[in-house]
């Protein structure tokens, strides 16, 4: 089976320095696949609040994730510091699909590549809204080429 290549540094334009804890690590010595997953979500939501989209407490709408992957390439270690890379791959009405690739500092080839799938719901009654103008305008500058 021939898998796509994974994505390299320049494909994105969104950039987070994650440093790894010891608790990352599983008893096999390098961080377990769910720490990726806490990464993806901290990358996305941050990049939000620093743009000012989300409101945590009382925003509305609120992204839910209804879809996760990833895949890995090599292995990632406490206490080796990591950068996230974060793109939007694909806008719908309502969904976006962020991609994301988590890197050794420093390191020019991805150790993972992950995607991640927001639907912006209304805060209370949780049905899918189109995504607002200003959100759309700030997901597009940061989207694949």
């Amino acid at each position: 089976m021939r898998r796509e290549p994974l994505k390299g540094r320049g494909d994105y334009k969104v950039w987070r320095d994650i440093g790894t804890r010891w608790s990352d690590n599983d008893a096999y010595g390098h961080v377990n696949n769910t720490i990726y997953y806490q990464w993806f979500d901290t990358a996305v939501n941050t990049w939000l609040i620093e743009r000012g989209l989300l409101d945590v407490a009382a925003g509305d709408p609120i992204g839910l994730v209804v879809e996760t992957g990833c895949r890995y390439a090599r292995p990632l270690s406490y206490p080796d510091p990591v950068e996230l890379g974060l793109a939007v791959q694909k806008i719908g009405s309502s969904s976006v699909t962020y991609l994301l690739s988590v890197f050794a500092k420093g390191s020019g080839e991805a150790a993972a590549e992950g995607h991640f799938v927001h639907v912006y719901v209304d805060r209370q009654s949780r049905k899918p809204v189109p995504i607002p103008g200003e959100w759309r305008r700030a997901l597009e500058s940061i989207r694949l080429a």
